[in-house]
């Protein structure tokens, strides 16, 4: 990808891919190329964010204590390839539903992550933040707290109504 938003012709000889003389246009806006974020979950896979991207992105369906951890190592492999740790951005995708009735947020986020899904994914219903106001931005404090430096809400129904909510009730109390 780096040498298709660079240069005018590609060719590359990969495992899984292979272009001959192939050219991309328009070239991105941003130069030399946009940011590059790398989600995964596994050691290799962390490495290789620290390796080639600009940010990790830890996945909505991880739960936060994991996440956690998935930070400390990705810090680690920042130190031992001398990269700022300033200049590599951790964010966090957060799926979440806010509700004065907690029971009915826990209940709609399930639903909805099982539509998602394609099936009932117990581990990552317990990943999704779900409750009243209070209880998400308890949670999102924790998700900032383990390492987030952005956190990407992803409400999954109501979408709407969930934009007011975050903007007013959630976000400014983040810190």
């Amino acid at each position: 990808m780096k040498a298709l938003w660079t240069e005018p012709r590609v060719t590359f000889d990969g495992e899984f891919w292979q272009l001959r003389d192939a050219a991309m246009e328009p070239k991105p806006f941003q130069k030399p190329f946009p940011p590059l974020w790398f989600g995964g979950s596994g050691p290799v896979a962390l490495r290789r964010a620290v390796r080639l991207g600009h940010g990790f992105f830890g996945a909505g369906s991880t739960p936060t204590a994991k996440f956690a951890g998935q930070v400390q190592s990705v810090r680690e492999a920042l130190s031992a390839a001398g990269r700022p740790a300033d200049d590599f951005s951790i964010a966090k995708r957060v799926y979440i539903a806010v509700d004065a009735d907690a029971g009915r947020a826990r209940e709609r986020i399930n639903a909805a992550l099982e539509l998602l899904y394609g099936r009932r994914v117990p581990g990552i219903e317990a990943a999704a933040v779900a409750g009243t106001p209070a209880d998400c931005v308890a949670a999102a404090r924790e998700v900032a707290a383990a390492g987030a430096e952005l956190i990407l809400f992803t409400p999954l129904f109501s979408l709407a109504e969930h934009a007011e909510v975050l903007a007013a009730d959630i976000i400014p109390q983040i810190r």
